[in-house]
Parts: structure tokens; C-alpha cells; sequence
């Protein structure tokens, strides 16, 4: 609608070239418009407005020989590309400057003066700002449902993934590795969720509607650790169940219930009606009960513990799976219990502009550095190659440049393939159309079409965007010029010799290897762990009400540990010999989810439960893993570290000061009151994962130092 109607207009009342230059500067805006809080969105597509204006004034006066026109399109290049020192959205705006600047130099303005036109291109970014802004208010709700949806399905899917896991005999390694892609997407999904909840409040006030769906949201984001949490390790788990597999069946039963009722909520959408009863779970419940109550009466008191700490895991999931169908069933508004601004608008990591970080971030040593300067290299050598050999469209070399290149090496690498394939299918495709079809009218709507389901797609599949990106501009070109076989040569040829210039730049031009940059990465994560761990240990010992702190250091460890995943995955793409060390990267983001997990095993046992104050052995423990941690932390700095060896005399200290269930006097459970059972299953899980967190540490410690030894 933003780039038709101008056009459709300025047609009709003969003022095409107005049209044209309204429909550009929405074009070039439209970058910001993705997935966030609207007020994002609207300052987002406000600067990209601002600069596309800049740029096409100042794009309008660089008529100048080739020698001179290079130098200055590379300085323009780099200081466009550079806004993106700013984050996400600033990187947005910065890809519109750069449209703006390469697609200038497809078209002449004529009848039009250079600062008319550029006017005209800031006002078609208000423009779209202006449909934009009715959009959402047609239907302001329409972002929250979609990412909650998702939420809904991806947490489903965890949670199978997880009753999946219980079993034996099942891939552990490839639903461990499932697990982790799952826990990064949802991670994702829920800062976006955050940031749409929490700044929608902020901006436009209050409301019934949107406190009920950030109470669900938290909801979720719990479900999500008290997931990930596991009561013991997995080779403990899988002992328990290979001696007693009749609990398999019972346990799956359960967890994949739960994640059936998350897909119904789905489904029954803003219909309480269609809300899914309780009665099956709960005869879930019950059998997995009974079979756990059996164990009681037998000497298999460890087993018990292990499998009752387990069912009240689920029982706590139950309990929010309970509270978000309550909440999706309209309760009354002061039923319900509402998040401060104040205390939600801290979940919210805020962007730092400080003009500082131009100047911090100005040597080869920052990634976005390199980056605009090898993009600003690459389209000088892509201008000059095109205008050197007289191509019919060198700009289409420049889209391809700007549009693959990213500063990471496996994300341009597949963009590259993508576009490539997109391409070659989508000129043949376009070949086939245009032979059989000779009406411009046609060209012109199968145009629209196209370039709608190449902007719907570009997020999700990037080559099929591509495809339809192509047929979308032969279409165009084949309305206004009749020799469309030599626009699709031309349009294939010039993507190619984009892609491999672009391949060519991220492989040998100022390179960014990951696993020089994954080292950052681990640091953050580990001290995110370190901190929650931190957290819980205070927590743990004064009791009281849960501080604010408490939850932002928990939702931070989980951002991190996925964001240590991602970076690994990004180091998994390069080529093999720029992964040094990977297996021991590799057995570092493991264990840091593994850390991750048994945190959150730890924290929801203790929120959930009135527990017995903190022993001296407590605190030994965690003061040794924090140590442990930080010997780490101190070795990935480039540190040395002494006294490595007291990790070995400290597990044996703790060895002693922990009592092993095994030399209990409790010869049968059974005789035990409830209180003292409720005294043994907290002594069991902090125990078990007292030991298991200990352990990771020690590994974590000395993968720390083999590491820093390959960097």
C-alpha cells in the first residue's frame, strides 16, 4: 500500500515523478517496521526517514568521474553502516540508509530539483509511519497474540522434547541438542514478548488486557525454567529409570499432557469455552503418585526422594498451567495481581546512544568496524567492476552486496547460497511467465504480488523471498521496457558477482572468526551464572520475600547461556580451520546449560518451598563453585590462576561434611513423619545438586584453561 498508492496517484493526476519519490522514501523506511514494542517501530521508521532523506541529497550531487565518485560512495558506505555500533534497531536504520544510497543509482530525477526529491523521500517515510500507525491501531493486539501463540507452541515443544528425555533409550545427545535450540528460541521469543508487554504499558498506560498477558507471560517464562530444571543429573535419572521403567510411561504421560493443554490454549484462542479441562491431567497425577507412593514401602528411599521431587516439579507446572487458563477465563480485574511499571521496566536492558561509542568502537579491534569497512570495500570494488564493464544495472551488484553482506562469516555464507538459488529459480521462473504472457497489465499485478510474499517471507526463508524478489522486479521492468530476457541476464548475472564479492570480502577482507569473538561470550555467560548462583545462595539464606534482583540475575543467565549457543552455532558455520578448539567450546556451552539448569532446579525448589535455614556445608559449597567459577572466569581474561590443584581437596571436603544418603539411619521411609520426609527430600536436591553443580564447575575450570591455551 505504501509504494503502490503514491504511484497510482501520481499517475493519475500526472505528477508520477512526486509518486515515485513518495513510494521510494516508504520503501526505504520500511526496514524498522519488524517485531518489537510499537514505540520502537515508530522512532525506528522516524530516523530511517531523516536519513534516507540525507542521503538522497546528498546521493543527488555526486556526479563526478569514477575515480573520484569511488572514494566518496566507500566513505558514505562505512559511515552508514557504522550507525549500527547502536544495536538492533539502529542496524535497521542503517540498512535503509544504505537501500537508499545503492538504489539512487538506479533512477534520474526528472522534474524534479535534488532537495525537492529528497524532501519528497523523507515524507514518503512519514507516510508509511502514518499507515503504520493506523495498522496498529486497527488492531493493536495482533503482535501480543502472535508471539504468545508461539510461546505456547515452542514451550509445548519443550516440554515433550524434555518427557522425551526421561527415557533411556532414547538419542540423548540429539534431544539434548534439541533442547538447546529450542531454550535459544524461546529465549529470543520472550524478549521480544518483554519488550512488546512491558514498553506497550509504558506508553500507552494500564490496561486489563495487557496486565493479564504479562502475568501469562511470566508464567511461561517459569515454565520455561522449571522445565529446564532436573531434580538430579541425567545419569542419575537414567539409573532410576532403567531399574524401574514402569515410571517411564507415567511420567511421559503426565509432561506430554501438559504440553498437549499449551497447544489447546493455542487453539481455543480468546474463547474460554474451548479452554481445556483439568480432569485428565490430574488423573495423571494421580497414577504417577500411586506408583511413586509404592516406592515408600520398599528400602528404594533414595529412588523415592529422586521421583517425589520430580512430581513436584510437575505439580509446580501444573499449578501455572492452572493460573494461565484462569487468567485466559476473564477473572475479575482485582483478582489480579499487577506488575509496577517500575519494577517490569527493569527486565528491560535499555540501548545505550552515547555519542562515546563512535569513538569506542573505531578500531579494527570492534566487529561493526570491520564490518562497514570491508561493506564500504566491497561496494567500491562492486561499483567499479559494474561501470567498468558497461553492466546494464551495476546498482543490482550493490543491492546484492548490502543486502548478503552481515557481519558475522556462516550468516553471509548462507545468504550468499540463498540468494544465488533464489535467484536462478526466480529468473527461470520469470523466463517461463514472460514467454507465455505478453500484457503489461498482468506484469504489473503479479509484481505487487510477488514483492508481497518476497517481504512476507524475508524473515522466515530467505530463499524463497529471494525468488519472489526476483520475479517481482523482472515484472516491473518487463511493464516499462520490452526486452525482458536481456533484464533477467542481467539480473542474474549481477547477483552472482554481488554473492561472490561478497564471499570473497568476509573470507579474506578483515575477517571475523568466531571463535576469537565466542571467548566474550562465554565470559557473560559464565558470570551470569555466577551471579544467579550468587542470587540463589542469598535468597536461600535470609528467606523473605523474592527481591527483583533476584529474578533480572535469573532471566540474564538465560539470555546469556543462549546467547553463548548462538555465537557457538555462528562458529559451527566457518570453515574448519578457523574453529580452534570447538570440541572444548562446545563442551563449554554444554556445561554452562547444564550449570543453567541445575540452577534453575535449585531456585524452583527453593521458591517453592519452606525450607530449613542454610547450613555451614551450604555455604562452604557455593563459596568453593563461585571460586571455581572465577579461577574460570580468570584464565578466559588471560589470567593465570593459582591453586588449581584445591579443587580436588575441596571436593574431597565436601565429601566428608555432606552426608550420603546411603549412610542414613532411615532403614524404611515409611515410618518417617511428613515433616521429616519434607526435612530429607530438601536435604536429597540440595545435596545432589551441591555435588553436580561442584563437578561442572571443576570441568568448566580446567576446559577454561585448555582453551585459553588454543586462543
Amino acid at each position: 500500500m505504501a509504494v503502490t498508492v503514491p504511484i497510482i496517484i501520481g499517475i493519475e493526476l500526472g505528477y508520477f515523478e512526486i509518486g515515485l519519490a513518495l513510494s521510494f522514501g516508504a520503501f526505504w523506511s520500511s526496514p524498522s517496521d519488524v517485531i518489537g514494542s510499537f514505540r520502537h517501530k515508530k522512532f525506528g521508521i522516524l530516523f530511517s526517514a531523516i536519513l534516507v532523506m540525507i542521503v538522497s541529497f546528498i546521493k543527488g550531487h555526486l556526479y563526478f568521474e569514477l575515480w573520484l565518485l569511488l572514494p566518496l560512495l566507500g566513505l558514505l558506505t562505512f559511515s552508514i553502516a557504522y550507525i549500527s555500533v547502536y544495536g538492533f534497531r539502529a542496524s535497521l536504520v542503517s540498512f535503509s540508509g544504505l537501500m537508499a544510497l545503492v538504489l539512487s543509482f538506479s533512477q534520474e530525477t526528472e522534474g524534479l530539483k535534488v532537495y525537492q526529491y529528497a524532501v519528497l523521500v523523507g515524507v514518503g517515510g512519514l507516510w508509511y509511519l502514518l499507515l503504520s500507525k493506523i495498522w496498529y491501531r486497527i488492531n493493536p493486539k495482533a503482535e501480543t497474540e502472535k508471539f504468545l501463540s508461539e510461546t505456547y507452541e515452542l514451550t509445548a515443544e519443550f516440554l515433550e522434547t524434555r518427557g522425551r528425555l526421561i527415557d533411556p533409550y532414547e538419542d540423548h545427545e540429539k534431544l539434548q541438542s534439541k533442547l538447546i535450540d529450542l531454550q535459544n528460541e524461546l529465549t529470543e521469543n520472550h524478549d521480544t514478548l518483554r519488550e512488546i508487554l512491558i514498553l506497550s504499558r509504558r506508553s500507552s498506560g494500564r490496561s486489563n488486557y495487557q496486565d493479564k498477558r504479562l502475568l501469562i507471560f511470566v508464567q511461561l517464562v517459569e515454565m520455561l525454567e522449571t522445565a529446564i530444571a532436573n531434580p538430579v543429573n541425567y545419569e542419575r535419572m537414567d539409573t532410576v529409570f532403567n531399574d524401574h521403567p514402569q515410571y517411564i510411561e507415567k511420567f511421559q504421560n503426565l509432561i506430554f499432557e501438559m504440553s498437549y493443554q499449551l497447544r489447546m490454549i493455542i487453539e481455543a484462542a480468546n474463547n474460554k469455552n474451548k479452554l481445556p479441562k483439568n480432569d485428565h491431567i490430574i488423573q495423571c497425577f494421580e497414577d504417577v503418585g500411586h506408583e511413586i507412593a509404592l516406592l515408600r514401602e520398599t528400602l528404594y528411599y533414595e529412588e523415592y526422594l529422586m521421583l517425589q521431587n520430580l512430581l513436584e516439579y510437575q505439580e509446580k507446572q501444573f499449578e501455572k498451567l492452572k493460573r494461565i487458563k484462569w487468567l485466559l477465563g476473564e477473572p475479575k480485574t482485582t483478582e489480579i495481581d499487577f506488575i509496577d511499571n517500575k519494577t517490569a521496566n527493569r527486565f528491560i536492558a535499555p540501548q545505550d546512544y552515547d555519542p562515546k561509542l563512535l569513538l569506542t568502537n573505531f578500531s579494527f579491534k570492534s566487529t561493526i568496524f570491520r564490518h562497514s569497512f570491508r561493506l564500504a570495500v566491497t561496494v567500491m570494488i562492486g561499483y567499479a567492476v559494474g561501470s567498468i564493464f558497461a553492466f546494464q544495472n551495476p546498482h543490482w551488484i550493490l543491492l546484492t552486496v548490502i543486502v548478503i553482506m552481515r557481519p558475522s562469516y556462516g550468516l553471509t555464507k548462507n545468504r550468499a547460497k540463498d540468494r544465488i538459488i533464489g535467484t536462478l529459480i526466480g529468473g527461470a521462473l520469470a523466463f517461463f511467465v514472460v514467454f507465455l504472457v505478453q500484457n503489461p497489465y498482468i506484469y504489473g499485478a503479479m509484481s505487487v504480488v510477488s514483492l508481497i510474499i518476497a517481504l512476507s517471507m524475508v524473515q522466515k526463508n530467505y530463499k524463497a523471498s529471494a525468488t519472489f524478489i526476483t520475479l517481482g522486479v523482472v515484472f516491473i521492468y518487463a511493464t516499462i521496457q520490452p526486452d525482458t530476457v536481456t533484464v533477467i541476464k542481467y539480473r542474474v548475472l549481477d547477483t552472482l558477482i554481488g554473492a561472490a564479492l561478497s564471499f570473497a570480502a568476509m573470507r579474506w577482507l578483515w575477517p571475523t572468526w568466531e571463535f576469537v569473538e565466542i571467548k566474550e561470550s562465554i565470559e557473560k555467560s559464565m558470570k551470569a551464572n555466577k551471579n544467579f548462583l550468587h542470587k540463589i545462595t542469598e535468597y536461600y539464606q535470609h528467606k523473605g520475600s523474592i527481591p527483583t534482583s533476584y529474578n533480572i540475575a535469573r532471566k540474564q543467565a538465560f539470555l546469556e547461556t543462549s546467547n553463548l549457543s548462538s555465537a557457538f552455532q555462528r562458529m559451527a558455520q566457518e570453515p574448519k580451520s578457523k574453529q580452534k578448539g570447538a570440541d572444548k567450546i562446545y563442551e563449554l556451552v554444554v556445561l554452562n546449560h547444564t550449570f543453567l539448569a541445575s540452577l534453575a532446579s535449585l531456585s524452583t525448589y527453593i521458591r517453592s518451598y519452606e525450607t530449613t535455614e542454610a547450613s555451614d556445608q551450604f555455604r562452604i559449597a557455593t563459596e568453593q563453585i563461585e571460586n571455581n567459577l572465577y579461577k574460570a572466569l580468570q584464565y578466559l581474561n588471560g589470567h593465570s590462576s593459582s591453586g588449581d590443584d584445591a579443587s580436588t581437596e575441596t571436593h574431597h571436603s565436601i565429601e566428608e561434611k555432606f552426608p550420603t544418603f546411603t549412610s542414613l539411619n532411615i532403614k524404611n521411609l515409611a515410618s518417617a513423619n511428613e515433616e521429616v520426609e519434607r526435612d530429607l527430600q530438601e536435604a536429597h536436591l540440595v545435596w545432589e545438586q551441591m555435588h553436580w553443580l561442584f563437578s561442572m564447575s571443576g570441568k568448566m575450570l580446567k576446559l577454561s584453561k585448555a582453551v585459553r591455551q588454543d586462543w
